[in-house]
């Protein structure tokens, strides 16, 4: 008779063991990646319909390019430090994965307060959901990208709780970082086709 194979997780044999949770978010952010590669599809068609010099409107204010460049170098930071963190963790080095974490959810909190910021400023300057094709674009992508932030470091912040109690799991730490990792690594395409 054949022995099936044996997985060691946390030093406890199992057998045939599945990770569930990171599978499932595999399969989530999949699904996320299709969503906005559809949206990004839709914008280029868009904008590149349109006569020449005619995007965006004139009347319309440009998005901040240069300035939104500060949220990304936040963003990009966070997910070096939550990679950092996963290595501290994986070494049990407790202190150095909390520290980690905690800067790198510092960070991600600070590119959703920034590109909110942005938003205010876009409103006052005329820019609506409303007002132009680029508006809708703007506010239907970065929204949903916010949205995505904003839930992903709930998740982190779940792993921060669960990292200070001693009761972290590399399944949740490693689903929760795969998420991140979508939010953080879809934002340079964003920014690069979207503010250009």
């Amino acid at each position: 008779m054949v022995t099936p194979e044996l997985h060691v997780v946390r030093g406890l044999p199992r057998r045939g063991f599945t990770d569930h949770a990171l599978f499932g978010m595999a399969v989530f952010v999949f699904t996320e990646v299709m969503l906005f590669a559809g949206f990004m599809s839709a914008y280029l068609i868009t904008r590149n319909s349109v006569p020449p010099g005619t995007w965006p409107p004139p009347d319309q204010p440009r998005l901040p390019f240069e300035r939104t460049a500060l949220n990304t170098a936040a963003l990009l930071a966070s997910g070096v430090l939550v990679g950092w963190a996963n290595r501290a963790f994986s070494r049990r080095d407790t202190r150095g994965a909390q520290a980690a974490l905690t800067l790198g959810i510092v960070l991600g909190g600070l590119f959703v307060l920034l590109q909110g910021a942005e938003w205010a400023s876009l409103l006052k300057q005329g820019l609506t959901l409303s007002s132009s094709q680029v508006g809708s674009f703007f506010y239907v992508v970065i929204g949903a990208h916010a949205l995505h932030a904003v839930c992903a470091l709930g998740l982190l912040l779940w792993c921060w709780t669960g990292l200070v109690s001693r009761r972290l799991t590399a399944s949740r730490f490693g689903a929760a970082q795969l998420f991140w990792y979508f939010v953080v690594l879809v934002w340079p395409v964003i920014w690069m086709v979207m503010y250009r």
